[in-house]
């Protein structure tokens, strides 16, 4: 595997906020060094929907040492909004490669959820409720696929007029996109769990078969007992409308070391699978801070490494440890994994 990945989200926008504030650039450049320096990443993945706080994490994931998957993660855009979001990202990217970084460019995440006008719903949330009627997200399929294959081929051609590095896209398989036109094939979907553990290993042989490298961009599991059965499933939260977390949705009791131990064990399957990349989700989640309240520890709902502290400061989880050590064994391993970014010269 060549690299080891972290995702860093640098704010998703939804009603009216992020789910990173404040957005302090020190901030920022701490926790880059920490993924770099202390847990020994390769390369981290920024996300999120405000492309100056993108392009600023960035630079400095390079200054870090960082190999940089630059991913534009938007929300609430319809599709010329969209189109103009991941052209204007590649030439920001391009600005960072050719400034001496090594950049990968991520041409948008999970479109077709989080774009109006690919599935049906006026919002993320009536798109969501899709998945628990099974009739209804089949009969949709057909069209999301034909509207993410048609922004492809006509945003693909221009961010390569202004992007010269490799180029992926966050996948989700619902949207069964063309692998053709693309350097790298990657995935959000890389979790396992109760769902489809029996079938993971034949589904992750098939993903790296395809004849491109293969990014799992997104895994991990909250810190909950039993979390790793639902990986993949939804955090136990609801929010308010100012998009704030307001309550758990059922009584949770906090398991990190099954955290840390769901994560090693999926690195350790990707490593052994010729997995490409394989980045953690996530550094923080600081939209679900910890609190004094048990019925109120949103903590206990996030997918970070790291605990988030009422006062935006963080301390670090079993999993932040467990990754210090897998990333200390791979830094001392004799074979060189850091040869460039796919499609170098």
């Amino acid at each position: 595997m060549r690299v080891f990945g972290m995702n860093y989200d640098t704010g998703f926008v939804s009603a009216g906020s992020t789910t990173h504030e404040p957005f302090d650039p020190e901030t920022v450049r701490r926790d880059l060094r920490v993924i770099r320096e202390e847990l020994r990443c390769d390369a981290v993945r920024i996300t999120g929907g405000i492309q100056d706080r993108l392009e600023l994490a960035g630079k400095l994931a390079a200054e870090a040492g960082l190999e940089v998957w630059y991913c534009p993660f938007t929300n609430g855009l319809d599709r010329d909004q969209l189109m103009a979001f991941v052209l204007d990202g590649a030439e920001r990217a391009e600005r960072l490669r050719a400034g001496g970084a090594s950049v990968v460019y991520l041409a948008g995440s999970e479109i077709s959820m989080f774009t109006d006008g690919f599935l049906p719903g006026r919002d993320l949330t009536e798109r969501m409720a899709l998945f628990t009627d099974p009739m209804r997200m089949r009969a949709a399929i057909p069209a999301a696929q034909a509207a993410v294959r048609d922004f492809f081929a006509e945003a693909l051609p221009a961010v390569r007029e202004r992007f010269a590095g490799p180029v992926g896209y966050a996948s989700i398989p619902l949207e069964a996109v063309d692998w053709a036109a693309f350097d790298i094939i990657a995935s959000d979907a890389g979790y396992r769990d109760a769902t489809n553990a029996a079938a993971f290993p034949q589904s992750l042989a098939a993903a790296v078969e395809q004849g491109k490298p293969y990014a799992a961009t997104e895994f991990g599991c909250c810190t909950f007992r039993g979390a790793g059965d639902v990986a993949g499933g939804a955090e136990p939260v609801t929010y308010d409308e100012h998009g704030g977390a307001a309550t758990l949705t059922r009584a949770l009791v906090r398991d990190e070391q099954g955290q840390a131990d769901y994560i090693v064990e999926l690195l350790r399957d990707y490593e052994a699978g010729g997995v490409e990349a394989a980045f953690v989700y996530t550094f923080a989640n600081r939209h679900l801070p910890t609190t004094g309240d048990p019925d109120r520890d949103f903590d206990l709902a996030a997918r970070g490494i790291v605990r988030v502290l009422p006062d935006g400061s963080w301390t670090p989880k079993a999993a932040f440890h467990a990754l210090a050590a897998y990333g200390r064994a791979r830094a001392q391993s004799p074979v060189d994994r850091r040869c460039g970014t796919p499609g170098d010269g």
